[in-house]
C-alpha cells in the first residue's frame, strides 16, 4: 500500500466516526453506505491534495469513489497536472 492511499483511508475513518471500523484499499465506501454524497466532495479535496491533480468533478461518478483503490485509478484516469 502506498502512504497516500494510507493517509487517505485515515481521512475515511475520521470521516466515517464509526468506532472500531477497520478498511482496507478495497473496502466498498458508497456502495455499503459508509460514505455519503456529502462526503464525496471532502474526499475528492483530499484525493487531489493526495495525488497533486486537479479532478474535474464532473468526471467522477459516485462508482470510481467507492473504494481507496478506485480513487487512486480514477485520479490516474481523469486526473490533470496542477498548473
Amino acid at each position: 500500500m502506498t502512504p497516500e492511499a494510507h493517509q487517505m483511508i485515515e481521512h475515511v475513518v475520521h470521516l466515517v466516526r464509526k468506532p472500531g471500523l477497520a478498511i482496507d484499499e478495497n473496502t466498498a465506501l458508497v456502495s455499503s453506505g459508509l460514505i455519503d454524497s456529502m462526503a464525496l466532495v471532502d474526499l475528492l479535496v483530499k484525493l487531489e491534495d493526495l495525488t497533486h491533480l486537479r479532478i474535474p468533478a464532473g468526471k467522477v461518478q459516485p462508482k470510481d469513489m467507492d473504494t481507496v483503490a478506485l480513487m487512486f485509478a480514477t485520479a490516474e484516469r481523469v486526473g490533470k497536472p496542477r498548473k
